[in-house]
């Protein structure tokens, strides 16, 4: 699998995704697609399943039912398809100094995806050329520092030059800010922002901050309990939501809310025990106001769609 073979147009999508524990449909039914040169915004609650469809798009679960592509290629899950593919698909996880062992140092921490993958010719170019990318300059300055040496922003920078240093095609940012101070998360933001227009990356960054959607995606798509409930560009779903769960989670975003936060009743629901019809029905605020009796009927009888994965505004609500 070289990077010649993914597509113009898609890069990495989940084709009705299916991932289950036990009687849990963590992730029921989803497509998504990441397109080439594009950053998605996979938004949710804690709990809502877009953790987990995040580690079904970079192999580390395999679906129970549907398929992960690459371009236009099925994912295989061979030991040597999924090495192969993690060199095109990079990981960025949200806690550095989790993500960073501490006994290396930054060149062995930026170094160690080379020598997993078998590339020994021009390590400490490659190693220089990734932390140069990532912002950290000039390179040689950082080689054996450790990472207790760095700040929070500097380590987060590590780790995503230890991403890049196997020149991937896409990123896979799980909260890759929620740990940094508010002066550094713009700093990183800005580097996904870089990347993209300089590399022609792309990106999937899953939060639970539709703020940070607005600053960053070209794309945004709202998971709850399993499936993907509103999806289009950023700038439509964030000033005309369709769906009442965006709405909410809207409601209480500084940058975009025009109007008194919405408070949801109860926790997210067990995805072992999903409601039939709508399955944010039970804390929907627009259902417990009272609708008219047909349309009620819909939101407790009919099973919420799977929106498809075109790029048009879509939600999964009767009301919408």
């Amino acid at each position: 699998m070289s990077s010649a073979s993914v597509s113009p147009d898609v890069a990495l999508a989940a084709r009705g995704v299916c991932v289950r524990f036990g009687a849990a449909r963590a992730v029921d039914g989803v497509d998504l697609e990441i397109g080439a040169g594009e950053i998605v915004a996979l938004v949710g609650e804690s709990g809502c399943g877009k953790t987990t469809l995040a580690r079904s798009l970079l192999g580390l679960v395999k679906p129970a039912a549907g398929k992960v592509e690459y371009g236009a290629r099925p994912l295989g899950y061979s030991r040597g398809d999924l090495k192969e593919f993690r060199r095109h698909v990079q990981l960025v996880l949200q806690d550095p100094s989790g993500s960073l062992n501490p006994r290396h140092t930054v060149y062995e921490a930026v170094a160690e995806g080379l020598r997993i993958h078998g590339v020994s010719d021009g390590e400490e170019v490659r190693v220089a050329e990734a932390l140069s990318k990532a912002g950290l300059r000039p390179p040689e300055r950082f080689f054996m520092k450790y990472p207790h040496e760095l700040s929070g922003g500097q380590r987060q920078r590590v780790v995503i030059a230890g991403a890049l240093v196997l020149e991937p095609d896409v990123l896979v940012a799980d909260e890759p800010v929620s740990s940094l101070d508010a002066s550094v998360r713009g700093e990183i933001l800005a580097l996904l922002l870089k990347l993209r227009d300089e590399l022609g990356l792309s990106v999937l960054v899953v939060t639970h901050d539709l703020g940070l959607a607005w600053n960053i995606a070209d794309r945004v798509a709202v998971m709850y309990l399993g499936r993907i409930v509103e999806t289009g560009d950023t700038a439509e779903v964030l000033m005309a939501p369709r769906h009442p769960y965006t709405k909410a989670l809207l409601s209480v975003v500084p940058e975009v809310a025009r109007q008194a936060p919405i408070v949801l009743v109860g926790e997210t629901p067990d995805p072992s025990r999903i409601p039939t019809g709508c399955r944010f029905r039970p804390r929907c605020p627009v259902y417990a106001a009272g609708l008219p009796a047909e349309v009620a009927a819909r939101c407790e009888k009919e099973p919420q769609p799977v929106l498809p994965p075109d790029r048009g505004h879509h939600a999964a609500c009767v009301l919408a």
